[in-house]
């Protein structure tokens, strides 16, 4: 089983629309989640999930991320080879962090135990998250669902 973390129904609606997911946003292979914003949601939310997951599960937190304009809008970053910063409101400031998000602190704790975790973030703006809309980001994440398939070699029934 596919566990796909994602803090907003933006974020998410990506993977319904790919994968063509029932309102229960799960199939055989997948099950979708939305969190909430915030790294204590998402905590609370993947703690849940962590408990029934089986040893050979992979769990993912997709999302989008505000950046230093050395990346592109619209690149994926998985962050084990990124300086992501989790903070706990919108950055709106250049030349403090690389990249931010409001999530992957929970997600990291609720899986310290797993193996099989991932995360994934878009770069949506260049620390301008008022400019961000929902539609923004679901097109965001859309346009990468192939390439994150591809690096943890997942194959959906669709």
């Amino acid at each position: 089983m596919l566990y796909i973390m994602c803090a907003l129904k933006a974020e998410a609606q990506a993977f319904v629309d790919k994968y063509k997911l029932p309102k229960n946003r799960q199939n055989s292979q997948i099950t979708l989640v939305v969190s909430g914003i915030g790294s204590e949601n998402m905590f609370e939310a993947t703690q849940s999930v962590v408990k029934t997951m089986s040893k050979d599960d992979t769990i993912i937190n997709v999302g989008i991320c505000g950046g230093d304009k050395k990346f592109a809008i619209g690149e994926l970053i998985e962050t084990n080879d990124k300086n992501l910063r989790c903070v706990n409101s919108e950055v709106c400031e250049h030349g403090i962090h690389e990249l931010v998000d409001m999530e992957s602190d929970g997600f990291l704790r609720a899986t310290k135990d797993i193996n099989n975790k991932y995360i994934f973030k878009v770069v949506s703006d260049h620390f301008e998250p008022h400019k961000v809309t929902k539609e923004k980001a679901k097109s965001l994440i859309f346009n990468v669902i192939d390439d994150i398939n591809n690096i943890i070699n997942f194959k959906a029934d669709n």
